[in-house]
């Protein structure tokens, strides 16, 4: 979906933990100015604490591009991952409950993609990986005939 009327994305580097951290915080910042409330601003600083870690840890480090959406309806958030490391050669395993190559639970792609609306991976091997991810702040019933 083309967003209308937004801004312009923040590009944040992921090089070091510190880097996690700052997207972890960037994230619930834009999340709250754009009226998530708390419950989903947890689940995108969750989403996002996965995707740039793995980012950093299996891509070699990348960036995480930011962007405020506005559909005309309501706003949300997108979150892209950007990497040149080696690239997932099996997206379809990768994106399975409990399979890991790092030692860790296996949740990330796949908790990640539970926790947003649009979720998508772009990989090749040997040429990167970009993660996309998007919500949309829940929209409250009007309480006016024919609006919302």
């Amino acid at each position: 979906m083309q967003p209308s009327g937004q801004a312009t994305a923040t590009s944040l580097p992921i090089g070091s933990d510190a880097d996690l951290a700052w997207v972890r915080q960037q994230v619930r910042q834009c999340a709250a100015q754009l009226g998530f409330g708390l419950v989903q601003q947890t689940k995108l600083v969750t989403a996002a604490s996965e995707l740039a870690r793995n980012t950093l840890v299996h891509g070699g480090g990348g960036r995480a591009e930011i962007t405020p959406l506005d559909n005309g309806r309501t706003r949300g958030l997108r979150m892209c991952f950007i990497d040149s490391g080696p690239g997932i050669r099996d997206l379809e395993l990768a994106m399975t409950d409990g399979y890991t190559t790092g030692g860790g639970l296996g949740l990330g792609l796949s908790g990640a993609k539970r926790l947003v609306h649009e979720f998508s991976v772009d990989t090749e091997p040997g040429r990167g990986t970009t993660v996309t991810a998007v919500a949309w702040v829940a929209q409250v019933p009007s309480s006016r005939p024919g609006v919302g």
